[in-house]
């Protein structure tokens, strides 16, 4: 139970005192109003038992008035109990949630090649939501129906023994049976949980692919995958509620069943003269109120067991490692690759043996077919990933030790497919230094040649762009993006084949931006059209992720290699036209 609470609190398990506390005073306030009741009885039940001595009026009122104050000491508990456990369930979820995402801020990106980005998104918000409404209405109902059959036990024991034995009798069997299907639960929860967050991918996939599904005619039948994950959904849910559903009910049947077994033994308990009438209504009135939370609790069962599951999965997460260091990178530093092994998957190294230096205030070029690792190499550089063998340092630091938000500060990056947030331009840009003024981002947007497209705009830069940039064309995008590398001025710049897929007019403005960006910095640039490259400082030619050859232009074409091929087949295919 405490690894339960340890769990669905994110390990904050002292934010559920106050409403486990708010819980247990709520339940004392609602059994009291059942012991005044039967004390009323008791009194009506002595004016006829004892007619000499009539009916005790003055006890009566005292009784009635004491019933309508705790009322409102009833109320007063359910209004403290309401505050204290919803703000801690949505207080818990929201700072979790955030807490959490800053988590995986700090993850690696092996991480997310581990994992189904619908399965993210399902932990943050569909596994969070079951946690919160669990906290806020399971948690309470669960503290509550375990603390008052343990006190009424204890306080029963003294009126009647064998009343309150009989009452709690079955309970033990009704627990045995819950705990006889927890594997079984937990089997069926984690299958379903899989279903879900499979349903929840394949539906991504398809909005996300939306256009290739409807530019190949994919809709409707022929998109099986979708289908088959809501199937598979469906099934899930049918075997989690089918199979569960009569056995938590046959717990619930067994536990009621004290209450039936405390009726037989009071009626012959009564007829025999061993057991007062008063007694016997205080037993069942406060069977009724003890029996309550119990059955809500039994009938909830199945939600409690399912959020166990969840928080599992969102602990599971918490207890990813992010990346380490403290150590930190110097600014102007080279760029040292040291018999660097690679590979997303460590059976198949990306980059093998790799061994090269970049220094500072130079423009190099990574060449090479596809697949020979370029991009790798400067995903490497941000520390994106962990390398399996070698090292890979910046001036004496190497980036394993190195703190990993000091070391992006260091680094600007600019992709060929650019994100943009649905959000303004501005923000957008901001992004870059988010301390940043708004002169401070309309002069960045000049030097990448895109202020004059953004104020041309019905709101300038309070324009809204849409999701990933979906209002812009690629070329205004990509302006935006190293509009925001040079807000950050960083003294790295990473570019992943920039210009590749632009037309001649973009391709002109993003170059000019490009050589505003790359001024007096370390220049690390992914090219496939080689004359891009001509003048660079220095060409490293990758080949299966092995360095083939480096030097600049006219050293690797007097070389005759790998780069002399590859530049010879780019000056043939220049004059291809379609006939």
């Amino acid at each position: 139970m405490n690894h339960y609470f340890h769990n669905i609190s994110g390990g904050n398990t002292r934010s559920l005192l106050p409403s486990a506390l708010a819980a247990i005073l709520d339940g004392i306030a609602k059994v009291v109003p059942a012991a005044l009741l039967a004390d009323i009885f008791n009194t009506i039940y002595l004016s006829f038992a004892e007619p000499e001595t009539g009916l005790n009026l003055g006890r009566m009122w005292t009784v009635s008035v004491i019933l309508l104050i705790w009322l409102v000491v009833e109320y007063a508990a359910y209004s403290y109990l309401y505050d204290k456990t919803y703000k801690a369930a949505y207080g818990l979820a929201a700072s979790g949630r955030l807490s959490l995402a800053e988590h995986i801020r700090h993850l690696s990106l092996g991480f997310f090649g581990r994992r189904d980005p619908g399965d993210i998104t399902n932990l943050l918000l569909s596994d969070y939501g079951q946690v919160e409404q669990t906290i806020s209405h399971n948690v309470p109902q669960l503290i509550s129906a375990v603390m008052l059959p343990v006190l009424a036990l204890a306080g029963l024991l003294f009126v009647d023994w064998r009343m309150a034995l009989a009452m709690f009798a079955a309970m033990p069997f009704g627990v045995l049976l819950l705990w006889l299907t927890d594997s079984l639960q937990a089997r069926l929860s984690e299958n379903h949980v899989r279903a879900k967050n499979e349903a929840a991918s394949r539906l991504q996939e398809y909005l996300s692919g939306i256009r290739e599904i409807k530019a190949h005619n994919m809709g409707g039948k022929r998109f099986e995958r979708l289908r088959l994950s809501f199937d598979e959904l469906k099934r899930a849910s049918i075997r989690l509620e089918g199979i569960m559903g009569p056995m938590i009910m046959g717990a619930m049947l067994l536990t009621r069943s004290g209450l039936t077994l405390m009726i037989v033994t009071g009626s012959y308990s009564l007829a025999g003269g061993k057991l007062t009438l008063p007694v016997f209504l205080l037993f069942l009135l406060v069977g009724t109120k003890i029996f309550e939370p119990l059955t809500v609790v039994l009938m909830n069962y199945g939600e409690i067991r399912y959020s166990a599951y969840s928080a599992r999965r969102i602990m599971d997460v918490r207890q990813e490692q992010p990346l380490q260091g403290s150590g930190s990178i110097p600014s102007g530093a080279p760029i040292v690759f040291e018999h660097v092994t690679f590979g997303y998957d460590a059976r198949k190294p990306v980059l093998k043996d790799l061994s090269f230096t970049i220094q500072p205030h130079t423009i190099t070029a990574l060449v090479g077919p596809s697949g020979s690792g370029k991009s790798t190499v400067t995903r490497l550089i941000a520390r994106f990933w962990e390398i399996q063998e070698g090292t890979i340092s910046i001036g004496s630091q190497p980036l394993s030790g190195a703190d990993p938000e000091q070391l992006l500060s260091e680094i600007s990056m600019v992709f060929q497919d650019v994100y943009l947030f649905q959000d303004t331009i501005g923000n957008n840009i901001r992004i870059g230094n988010m301390k940043a003024t708004q002169a401070e981002i309309e002069a960045a947007a000049m030097r990448a040649c895109c202020h004059e497209f953004i104020t041309a705009l019905p709101q300038g830069y309070d324009t809204p762009v849409g999701e990933g940039g979906s209002t812009l064309s690629g070329g205004e995008k990509q302006r935006v993006s190293i509009a925001r590398a040079l807000l950050k001025d960083a003294s790295i710049v990473l570019l992943d084949e920039a210009t590749a897929s632009l037309d001649p007019e973009n391709e002109t403005a993003v170059q000019q931006a490009i050589n505003e960006l790359v001024a007096d910095k370390t220049v690390i640039l992914i090219a496939h059209r080689l004359k891009t490259i001509r003048n660079a400082d220095k060409i490293i030619v990758l080949d299966q992720g092995e360095l083939a050859e480096e030097g600049t232009h006219e050293e690797l074409l007097e070389h005759h290699g790998l780069y002399e091929k590859l530049w010879d087949t780019q000056q043939g295919a220049e004059g291809w036209r379609v006939k």
